[in-house]
């Protein structure tokens, strides 16, 4: 049976690479409709507790994935660190980083390292599918190139190659895999066609485009999107601070307006892997056309800038109460880069900790969702553990720093026990006290 007769007859195997936020929701949706499923992941530790049934993923029930596993279930999902085993599955779907340098520059290591274990294992049949944010241009002359390299195979006649960008959004209950459109390109009419079939299967509408730059740049622009408007918001919020007015009762009032408006809301940085990192993905690919995006480079200069000014505003607050920065206790609430997640990547709360450490304060945080925090590829020395969220605790801060808005939190009962809070979500509005500050 060929490809496309195997994906219709779901009995084609599916490999997922990267078993995180973007791969884990694959591997539960492919198993839901009938597929088998085998994981992929260089974690030893995920592989293992994913074969025990265990999540890591907080909204990823371990009773889902118990049941993917169990023996007498058939086992429809197996992972495994073994990258020998990649020319088992008849369509591979790649979920790994791509995060930025140090010098915010693209940093395409993992997809060029998948794409090398793929090409030693590449059969005649398989289709390749590429969800990693990147670039446009990242599939045809970066990973196309390397697959190209397994000599007598050719894409779009041997083996298939497209670009799908993930759509996650961790936490969201009001979207899943199932009911998020699919962006899918192909290299070739023949890759696409396959790649519209396998995820056909799995998502209620896709979209098929004519190129995988069409499709890179498409995840590019709904993050670009995200990005320049966050920014304006942070700028005008900026300015209605000064300007003793409230930006939140602004945007609330802007929104009535049944057209021509997207209320977008301001906060204290960009966090999450897609905002804060893929317009440089553009800037950085632009500049080989001579092209400056400097819409995209003001956004990210103002957005970079917000944690810098939200301890500017903590510092000014706690000097009002005749407190210096240096050696005040602050208490951070929230690490998570959103409300209601267990994620903390490029989270704003990160660098505030850092900042603020710098300037010599006394950090702690609390957040229901991360118990610890062990270090991270930019904050790789920065090892500290929630503290619980006690009458006292809250008393014995100086001042208590609200900076992800998760809904747990008792707000009523944070204000009435803090000498001092600084606000930068709105997380307080009605609350009242002299002693709440927005930033």
């Amino acid at each position: 049976m060929d490809l496309m007769g195997k994906i219709k007859e779901k009995k084609a195997l599916v490999g997922v690479i990267g078993l995180g936020y973007v791969g884990l929701p694959l591997v539960l949706r492919f198993t839901e409709v009938g597929f088998r499923v085998l994981g992929f992941d260089t974690d030893p530790q995920k592989v293992e507790r994913l074969n025990r049934g265990e999540s890591y993923i907080k909204y990823i029930s371990s009773s889902r994935l118990a049941e993917l596993v169990k023996p007498g279930n058939g086992r429809p999902f197996e992972a495994t660190g073994d990258m020998s085993r990649l020319g088992e599955p008849d369509a591979l779907i790649i979920c790994v980083p791509t995060p930025l340098t140090r010098k915010r520059e693209p940093d395409l290591r993992y997809v060029e390292d998948t794409a090398r274990l793929i090409a030693v294992t590449l059969r005649p049949g398989q289709l390749v599918s590429l969800e990693s944010t990147t670039y446009p241009g990242t599939t045809r002359e970066l990973m196309l190139p390397i697959l190209d390299s397994k000599k007598g195979l050719e894409a779009g006649k041997d083996f298939f190659l497209v670009f799908s960008p993930e759509r996650e959004d961790p936490g969201n209950a009001h979207y899943e895999v199932r009911t998020i459109p699919k962006v899918v390109g192909g290299i070739t009419p023949a890759c696409l066609e396959r790649g519209v079939a396998l995820y056909g299967q799995v998502v209620e509408k896709v979209v098929p485009v004519s190129s995988t730059q069409a499709a890179e740049l498409s995840k590019l622009l709904e993050n670009i999107y995200r990005a320049v408007n966050i920014a304006l918001v942070n700028e005008l919020k900026m300015l209605c601070l000064r300007m003793g007015l409230d930006i939140f009762e602004v945007i609330e009032a802007s929104k009535t307006k049944p057209f021509g408006f997207q209320a977008f809301y301001p906060g204290p940085g960009l966090g999450g892997h897609c905002i804060p990192i893929d317009p440089f993905y553009l800037t950085w690919k632009a500049r080989e056309y001579d092209f400056s995006t400097r819409f995209i480079e003001l956004a990210g200069e103002i957005n970079t800038a917000m944690p810098y000014f939200v301890v500017q505003r903590l510092a000014q607050a706690l000097g009002r109460q005749g407190k210096p920065l240096q050696g005040a206790k602050i208490l951070l609430l929230g690490l998570a880069y959103k409300r209601d997640v267990d994620d903390p990547r490029e989270s704003p709360a990160l660098k505030i900790m850092q900042l603020l450490k710098g300037e010599g304060a006394e950090v702690s945080y609390n957040d229901p969702f991360i118990p610890q925090y062990q270090g991270g590829r930019h904050y790789p020395g920065l090892v500290i553990a929630s503290v619980p969220l006690t009458d006292q605790v809250l008393a014995d801060a100086d001042c208590v720093l609200l900076v992800t808005d998760h809904s747990s939190y008792d707000y009523d009962r944070i204000a009435a026990r803090a000498k001092l809070v600084v606000d930068t979500r709105n997380a307080f509005k009605g609350v009242r006290g002299g002693h709440i500050v927005q930033a």
